[in-house]
């Protein structure tokens, strides 16, 4: 059995952290399951040119996701924090850097790790 190498970790945890995001704001359809997968192909590409970038890729495709999700459904996720006014979404940060988290910029809070906005809402998440 031929072992994965860190390329194909890297990208294998991006995909399932966002799936599980997805998932968890009940947004996981097919349609959107291919923005991931798309991303994800693109990704690789840009990780195989920069392979110290690898530990960058969960934020991205999480990034990627979200503009994807922006033309075609609108803002996601949305804020579990702020509770009055306008909906917004939540971003990512670091943009460019590892250990990457949903952040409210309005409430200036980190709110959960990329991959764990299940547990941000007690394990529901706004769609």
């Amino acid at each position: 059995m031929e072992s994965i190498g860190p390329l194909e970790q890297s990208l294998h945890a991006a995909r399932a952290r966002v799936l599980a995001d997805l998932a968890a704001g009940e947004v996981a359809a097919a349609d959107v399951v291919s923005m991931v997968e798309d991303s994800v192909v693109q990704r690789r590409w840009w990780v195989e040119q920069w392979p110290e970038g690898a530990e960058f890729v969960a934020g991205l495709v999480a990034q990627d996701v979200q503009d994807a999700l922006l033309e075609t459904y609108g803002r996601w996720p949305l804020c579990p924090v702020c509770g009055s006014g306008d909906p917004h979404a939540l971003e990512v940060e670091p943009e460019l850097g590892p250990d990457p988290y949903w952040v409210c910029h309005k409430a200036g809070v980190k709110v959960a790790a990329v991959g764990s906005l299940g547990t941000a809402a007690g394990g529901t998440f706004p769609s």
